[in-house]
């Protein structure tokens, strides 16, 4: 990678979002990968999802060998103006509500019914055994 390297605006790299010429953003750095996309081992579409944003979550959460990155350079093409990448936006889930008190209570009165009703069912049984017998 030469020092002098040119530095693209985000827009300018997102435009390369195509089968036939491909850019991508790991980094910081900007890759033309339109010659790899038939050789990559997840396949074509995995880097044209990639091309119009930063992909340096995707690249690193895939957790590439080190030859996979060193086959990188030869793909360079300079780096992107970092202060051009819009801020992706952070997914939050959504704030559990705690359960009120009342449901601890009725918790409990179910896990007793769950004990007690099959005894129950089970004394019933003998004793229309035991009844029937009788008769």
């Amino acid at each position: 990678m030469a020092s002098d390297s040119k530095v693209y605006h985000f827009d300018e790299v997102a435009q390369h979002k195509y089968k036939k010429d491909c850019w991508i953003i790991v980094s910081g750095k900007v890759y033309d990968v339109t010659p790899f996309l038939e050789e990559h081992p997840g396949g074509d579409e995995v880097l044209l999802l990639a091309a119009d944003r930063d992909a340096t979550d995707d690249f690193n959460d895939v957790g590439h060998s080190d030859s996979a990155k060193e086959m990188m350079e030869k793909y360079y093409v300079g780096e992107v103006d970092t202060s051009t990448i819009p801020e992706q936006p952070s997914y939050k889930l959504p704030a559990q509500a705690t359960a009120p008190q009342a449901d601890q209570s009725s918790g409990f009165v179910v896990k007793l019914l769950q004990f007690l009703l099959p005894l129950l069912i089970l004394g019933a049984a003998f004793a229309l055994q035991y009844y029937s017998k009788k008769k």
